[in-house]
């Protein structure tokens, strides 16, 4: 049992660094939108794929934290308009994927590193765009400021860490890719609509951590 309430970033922490589900090296197929798409997932892996990372920055505050999310542009070449964590390529500089989620992190949205204690990694997401996706969960302090470099994100926002965590707010749609069908989920909160990688590593992390 925790002594933090349960959607608070303590009791997040303390469930990062104590995950269900087995080893993450050989989970990734069993959690989140890739139970959904075998075929498509199969696909992917498949690919000559880029590494990337994306942060999942969990904002310490008090009894609710929230999560930081952005709104990628409209002019991106990938993903674009959607939501998202900060992250991206891997550069050859990176030392490891939480160094990459970190820099990325700065480079998109100004998050200071020194407000943010990286915990633990989720399970890999393969893309079907051509990625190998680490995300890297986080606890981020308050105090920092926000700065978006405006060539990548449109929109930083919050969201409770409850309402990612709820179950019933994971709804599920379908679309055409590529001549495949993509099943994937949806998280609808006030006038957004989370879907796709990041809604897909959201419900990984309910799967993992409070399921």
């Amino acid at each position: 049992m925790s002594d933090y309430p349960l959607f608070s970033a303590g009791d997040f922490r303390r469930r990062a660094l104590n995950q269900n589900g087995g080893p993450i090296d050989h989970a990734w197929r069993d959690h989140g939108d890739h139970l959904l798409n075998p075929t498509l997932v199969d696909f992917a892996a498949g690919l000559k794929l880029r590494d990337a990372a994306v942060l999942v920055p969990v904002v310490d505050d008090g009894d609710e934290a929230k999560v930081i999310l952005t709104q990628r542009t409209s002019t991106m070449r990938q993903h674009s308009g959607q939501i998202a964590f900060p992250g991206g390529g891997i550069d050859p500089e990176d030392r490891s994927p939480e160094q990459a989620a970190l820099r990325e992190a700065e480079e998109e949205i100004g998050l200071d590193r020194s407000f943010v204690e990286t915990l633990s990694r989720l399970p890999t997401y393969y893309a079907a765009t051509g990625f190998r996706i680490t995300p890297v969960l986080s606890v981020v302090k308050r105090g920092f400021e926000i700065t978006p470099n405006p060539t990548e994100v449109d929109e930083v926002f919050e969201v409770p860490l409850s309402f990612l965590m709820n179950k019933a707010n994971h709804q599920r749609g379908s679309r055409e890719w590529d001549g495949m069908e993509r099943h994937f989920y949806v998280m609808s909160y006030e006038e957004r609509e989370i879907w796709g990688i990041t809604a897909g590593i959201l419900r990984t992390l309910y799967e993992r951590l409070y399921a």
